[in-house]
């Protein structure tokens, strides 16, 4: 293995995690600054790093092209669901019908369940609370839930079936 390929396998190792992390935290702080942008790139770079040795295995992403159609259907989502979520919290607190319901998994891939949790999680309404790795299922916390099943097929037509693809 040459130097820069060590090089880069120690400090990249998830290269594509490092940009996903630097991205999630300009997010976080809702601020466009180079500071934010450098800290951003060295948390992006340090948590792989640090956290290397925990992970089972690299993520194979055999198809990017859908992963982009995935980023950008997230972050439609997380704007609308910001505007729903301020809508449906300005109106009076019966209006709103918070529930937990049980999220059928398909995908057996660990880093794409990672990424569907956190997918659920950061757009806004919704939380994943718990990964049941017999029945394969996430337990998920929406603050207003009308249908299930039509949370849960909304959740596999946006979420889970693009993850099968970039994945599979």
């Amino acid at each position: 293995m040459t130097p820069l390929a060590r090089f880069r396998r120690f400090w990249l190792p998830h290269p594509l995690f490092s940009l996903f992390l630097a991205l999630l935290w300009l997010l976080m702080v809702n601020e466009l600054s180079v500071a934010h942008a450098l800290l951003g790139l060295a948390l992006g770079v340090a948590i792989p790093v640090v956290t290397h040795a925990f992970w089972p295995e690299e993520a194979k992403i055999r198809r990017p092209l859908p992963l982009l159609r995935y980023l950008g259907v997230l972050l439609l989502d997380i704007l609308r669901s910001n505007l729903v979520v301020a809508l449906r919290i300005l109106r009076p607190a019966r209006e709103l019908r918070p529930g937990f319901f049980t999220y059928p998994l398909a995908l057996d891939d660990d880093f794409a369940i990672t990424l569907l949790a956190s997918t659920i999680s950061l757009t806004p309404g919704t939380v994943s609370l718990h990964h049941d790795a017999e029945a394969n299922t996430l337990l998920i916390h929406a603050l207003h839930l009308e249908d299930e099943a039509e949370a849960i097929a909304s959740i596999r037509t946006r979420y889970e079936q693009p993850l099968e693809e970039i994945f599979r």
